[in-house]
């Protein structure tokens, strides 16, 4: 039996948003929002950044300016969706780029607003920030005049969106449809890239060393691509650094993110130092699976070789049970995305691996993409964008500017409503079962906290030496991984050769740079916040859930203190990793338990 015969056909139902990509409503949106934002731009270009601005003036350019944005983002955000099921349909492929392509026409128009609102007076645009007009709009308006210093005049801002879609997006769609259609050949059989990944989550060893031998032959098989387009992207962010006055790479992620580089730092070092948990606990799975010197092919194999399949309806039955029992209304939003078809669960060639929640629009529904393969992990995982989907559920009661908050809290939903899934789980299971749950959930911690850290530093050391020393070479790509991967795993783990090529498949390198220390930080966040639910009981269910219906009307900092959170605490990031900790001591606690009863 192969892994697509004993997964699901759940595909999502589009049509809230188009038929197809011949429906005519397409061009209709399009040809309505370009007439729309070029009146727009008659009407207001020359009147925001002007000593005469008025709250009624401002008022009214922000909701035309919002109520456009919203209409214009649906073709584009379901040519994307079509293109990650089928990134091999030429027809799909040429239709997203088309959509990028119109995108680009209709926001030329409208790009005045951004620059005018960020270079108005400040003593012009603070009295008008609380008035009625202008107070729903009041982080949005903060948040962009903090990127006022890092704007261009109108003529570069307009020339950079224009060449972006045949620039930078191109590379990174060139990447993706690279990534999505490579093959992975185990024994004559031909893989899609999430079917050989899944493999080395496999009980027998030479099932997962055969696994990351073909996984390895199939990135080689791309590896020129995979350097030129990485080289080539990071050196297009290098000119746009410079242009910006952006002073260090990752500054411009921070800013986005609304957060300051000490905060950043402090999360990042925090899990750098924490290391030593990891190593521990791969001491102890060394003992377990009686393997002497753990290899990159071993670190997710199983403990035990029973590998139950997961039907897809007992996914879903475990997870809304989960979410009820936390809080009815967490259950009640999750529940709609199986009712009404907004999730894509089934595995197919060609489709994106990994795993996303599209937010579409707040007028909209979010929809949620996944590769069902039937393991524990991919029930994990249908929680994790199911957090996410609630959240985005939940926070369409914000008007489109305030719809989506920053990437590390982004994560924090997603990653709660994974621990409510586990202790789900575990409280049911017998003690093997205990002890191979909480194997792959400290493994996913881990991939998510001290893997995305590694990789955060990883971006760090190879676009500081695209800026400073030029084009890297494949060695110099290798060497940059294979150091901050195995920093994080010491002397427990022994990463081959072999494994410094898996750097190359990492779409968040390409279209999201610095994108990946949100998962470290929201899930450090949504660990320690997980123990404080567990203390404070209904009263925290309530305001975590208000904390979700903000969306991003506010900053990171401002909706955590809604749950009683500082961000700058030390001792706070420092009582994620204790619950990181305590988990790991669980998981001794539990094989020795086991061991005695043999």
């Amino acid at each position: 039996m192969t892994d697509l015969e004993t997964t699901t056909d759940v595909r999502w139902d589009l049509s809230d948003l188009y038929q197809s990509i011949d429906d005519p409503k397409i061009e209709a949106t399009l040809t309505e929002m370009q007439t729309l934002s070029e009146a727009f731009q008659a009407k207001y270009k020359g009147r925001i950044d002007s000593a005469d601005l008025t709250a009624a003036t401002l008022g009214s350019a922000l909701r035309e300016y919002e109520a456009m944005d919203q209409e214009a983002s649906k073709p584009g955000t379901y040519a994307a969706l079509l293109f990650s099921t089928n990134t091999a349909n030429a027809a799909y492929g040429a239709f997203m780029q088309k959509m990028r392509e119109r995108g680009t026409a209709l926001s030329l128009p409208t790009l005045f607003f951004t620059l005018e609102l960020a270079a108005a007076p400040e003593e012009v645009v603070a009295p008008l920030l609380d008035t009625p007009e202008v107070a729903p709009y009041k982080h949005f308006v903060l948040d962009l005049r903090l990127h006022r210093e890092h704007m261009l005049s109108e003529t570069e801002e307009r020339l950079l969106e224009e060449m972006a879609n045949t620039g930078a997006r191109a590379w990174d769609r060139y990447f993706d449809e690279v990534t999505a259609n490579s093959v992975f050949k185990v024994d004559g059989e031909e893989l899609t890239q999430p079917q050989v990944i899944s493999r080395l989550y496999s009980a027998d060893r030479e099932t997962r060393r055969a696994a990351a031998v073909a996984f390895t032959e199939g990135l080689q098989a791309n590896i020129r691509a995979a350097v030129f387009i990485f080289n080539t992207l990071m050196q297009d962010k290098n000119v746009r650094d410079r242009l910006r006055k952006y002073t260090y790479p990752e500054q411009s992620r921070h800013l986005s993110n609304e957060l300051s580089k000490e905060t950043v730092d402090l999360v990042v070092d925090t899990v750098y130092r924490n290391y030593p948990v990891v190593a521990r606990y791969y001491h102890v799975k060394s003992a377990i699976l009686g393997v002497d010197g753990l290899t990159h092919y071993d670190r997710y194999a199983p403990l035990f070789q029973a590998e139950e399949q997961l039907p897809y309806e007992e996914a879903r039955q475990i997870v809304l049970d989960a979410f009820g029992e936390f809080s009815p209304i967490l259950r009640e939003r999750a529940a709609e995305f199986f009712d009404k078809n907004w999730i894509d669960a089934a595995p197919a060639k060609g489709k994106q691996g990994g795993a996303y929640c599209a937010y579409v629009t707040p007028d909209l529904h979010p929809y949620v993409f996944m590769n069902y393969l039937g393991k524990m992990k991919d029930v994990m995982t249908l929680a994790h964008e199911l957090g996410h989907g609630v959240h985005s559920s939940l926070s369409r009661e914000q008007t489109l500017v305030n719809f989506h908050g920053t990437l590390p809290l982004a994560e924090l939903a997603s990653t709660f409503g994974e621990m409510l899934v586990f202790d789900k789980v575990v409280a049911q299971a017998s003690l093997k079962d205990q002890l191979a749950l909480y194997a792959e959930k400290i493994e996913s911690a881990f991939a998510t906290i001290p893997r995305q850290t590694a990789m955060y530093r990883f971006e760090k050391a190879i676009h500081n030496h695209r800026r400073d020393k030029g084009e890297l070479t494949l060695e110099d790509f290798g060497n940059y991984w294979h150091t901050e991967m195995q920093a994080m795993f010491g002397d427990a783990v022994t990463l081959g050769d072999e494994h410094r090529l898996w750097w190359s498949y990492i779409g968040h390198f390409t279209g999201s740079p610095f994108y990946v220390y949100a998962y470290s930080f929201g899930e450090l966040l949504a660990l320690a916040l997980y123990r404080k639910s567990q203390t404070e009981g209904p009263a925290f269910a309530a305001q975590y859930l208000d904390m979700l219906r903000a969306g991003g009307s506010l900053t990171p900092q401002q909706l955590v203190a809604k749950v009683g959170v500082n961000l700058d605490d030390p001792e706070f990031w420092q009582g994620g990793f204790l619950v990181l900790d305590t988990m790991v001591a669980k998981f001794e606690e539990l094989w020795a338990e086991y061991q005695a009863a043999q």
